[in-house]
């Protein structure tokens, strides 16, 4: 089954060069990596270009204009490029260990999405790291430990894989357990629901519509931290000036029971260009 794996981004093209570092160092291959690019200036296109000389797995690009936050529908952008039947999202500030698309792989099952957690790393070690091109991902669980004794990360133990089997399954209908940083889901879901919502512009609770609308849907969120945990870099806050009117829509969302994005997938004809 080929995964594609879906990285949004906007100008932080130092950040997704580590990111594209932790997933050219994968232990496996059978999966393709999309750009999805929230109008970013041409530095961002340069990394993109620069790293698909070597790299080991299809690497392209999608680019939408710059007209404020719109990752809903570079989101379905991008999905409608993929080639794969399985798709990872992941944000391009969110490094990954070598067994991350294994681990989805393991973890997709029909009739469930993938939700993943996240590491999260210190301003102060995230300035660090990426002047030093330093690869956490590769850190093992020792180094990690010392790594929060020293508040570089949060917590270690969200570093180490466990297989939990069963718990996984546990409180499957919350919404909530999805974090927009790292899931996964079938593209015949993702397809089914009319992919992510492009009403929700600006920041705020598209991934959490998406999730609310899959489980409407009849799909099951599955727990996959301590399997898929990332590492995410510090970043400054979004402007969260559309915050409250997407809540508000997505609680008429949950109220309703719809499982269909008004404005979704259906926009963009396959491989999207």
């Amino acid at each position: 089954m080929l995964i594609s794996v879906v990285v949004a981004t906007y100008n932080r093209p130092d950040a997704l060069e580590a990111v594209l570092r932790s997933l050219a160092k994968q232990d496996d291959n059978n999966f393709e990596v999309i750009v999805a690019d929230d109008g970013s200036r041409p530095d961002t296109a340069a990394v993109v270009e620069r790293t698909q000389c070597a790299f080991p797995v299809p690497l392209s690009h999608v680019w939408q204009p710059d007209t404020g936050f719109r990752l809903a529908a570079v989101r379905n952008r991008a999905t409608a490029r993929a080639s794969g039947e399985y798709l990872i999202y992941l944000d391009g500030d969110c490094m990954v260990a070598r067994r991350f698309v294994r681990a989805h792989r393991a973890l997709a099952e029909p009739g469930w999405c993938v939700a993943g957690g996240r590491i999260l790393l210190s301003e102060r070690f995230t300035t660090v790291l990426l002047a030093n091109q330093i690869a956490v991902e590769d850190w093992n669980i020792a180094r990690t430990i010392v790594g929060t004794t020293r508040g570089k990360i949060n917590r270690a133990f969200a570093a180490m894989w466990l297989p939990l089997g069963p718990l996984r399954k546990l409180r499957s209908r919350r919404w909530q357990r999805l974090r927009g940083c790292n899931f996964s889901a079938h593209r015949a879901d993702v397809e089914r629901v009319n992919g992510f919502d492009e009403c929700f512009q600006g920041w705020g609770f598209e991934d959490s519509d998406f999730a609310a609308r899959l489980i409407a849907s009849g799909v099951r969120l599955k727990n996959a931290r301590l399997a898929t945990n990332v590492y995410h870099l510090w970043h400054r806050e979004s402007d969260r000036a559309h915050q409250r009117e997407n809540w508000e829509r997505l609680q008429s969302r949950i109220l309703s029971g719809a499982t269909n994005a008004q404005v979704g997938l259906d926009r963009y004809g396959s491989k999207e260009a």
